[in-house]
């Protein structure tokens, strides 16, 4: 029988609030994200229904080893990094963000592993005070970063720009390269960084692209891009899971 510290990590996988049929109201989360943890980093998927009237973060932090900030169509609040909504903003979940911007806090105060991505990427950086950009694209110089409205999955989630990051930085001693070929599926950016936030990595266009927390015990290591498409094969994708994978186990060994 297997020892407790031999047990595969259990990832929470913070789902997206949608409804079906123009009434069915469900919690979900693409089935990328799943296999990317559980092939890619070796761990236990575990969806979370993002309503804080269910779930208490205290009771998150021990059910699960770490965390799966994922991407999804509506945008944090403004009001959480202290600005009025504008039509620019777009759609909202109010309940995810009562969820994941505590929880991001809590982890880091524990030294809990997470992986964000793309609005989970923004996520950390405002639950750390930062703000966003809401159109990147609208900005001087900038790139539309957005999917493309058209294509096949494979089309849309393709490589389409550069990612360049810092010399002997956390990105690049990981990858083991300056730079790295990325898809890109977002509107909204990084304005400021928020407390602590590193940014190690940005676009050809200058947008934020990799970050950490700095002086964080456990791992906090969050990108835009969407890593979890093809996370087995993209030589990108496959060696942030398979540290996230590493942090999960060191975390459950420390557990036991």
């Amino acid at each position: 029988m297997a020892t407790q510290s031999s047990r595969r990590p259990v990832v929470g996988i913070i789902s997206n609030s949608h409804v079906l049929n123009e009434r069915y109201e469900v919690h979900a989360s693409g089935h990328i994200n799943s296999a990317a943890v559980t092939h890619a980093a070796g761990a236990v998927p575990m969806i979370i229904p993002c309503n804080p009237d269910w779930v208490k973060i205290s009771e998150l932090m021990e059910i699960c080893d770490g965390f799966l900030l994922t991407g999804g169509r509506p945008n944090i609040h403004p009001e959480e990094y202290g600005e009025e909504p504008t039509p620019a903003h777009g759609d909202f979940d109010r309940q995810r963000d009562a969820i994941t911007l505590p929880l991001i806090r809590a982890c880091i105060n524990r030294g809990q592993p997470f992986l964000g991505v793309c609005r989970g990427f923004q996520e950390v950086n405002v639950a750390l005070g930062g703000t966003l950009h809401p159109e990147i694209r609208e900005l001087p110089g900038r790139m539309n970063h957005r999917m493309p409205p058209e294509g096949t999955i494979d089309e849309q989630f393709a490589l389409r720009h550069r990612v360049h990051f810092t010399q002997g930085g956390v990105f690049h001693t990981l990858f083991g390269q300056a730079e790295v070929m990325t898809n890109t599926l977002h509107g909204q950016g990084i304005m400021r960084a928020g407390t602590g936030i590193v940014i190690d990595g940005v676009a050809e266009d200058g947008t934020p692209e990799a970050i950490y927390v700095e002086g964080a015990k456990g791992f906090t290591l969050s990108v835009q891009w969407h890593p979890e498409w093809n996370a087995l094969a993209d030589p990108v994708s496959k060696p942030l899971f398979a540290a996230f994978g590493n942090a999960l186990s060191t975390w459950v060994a420390h557990k036991a």
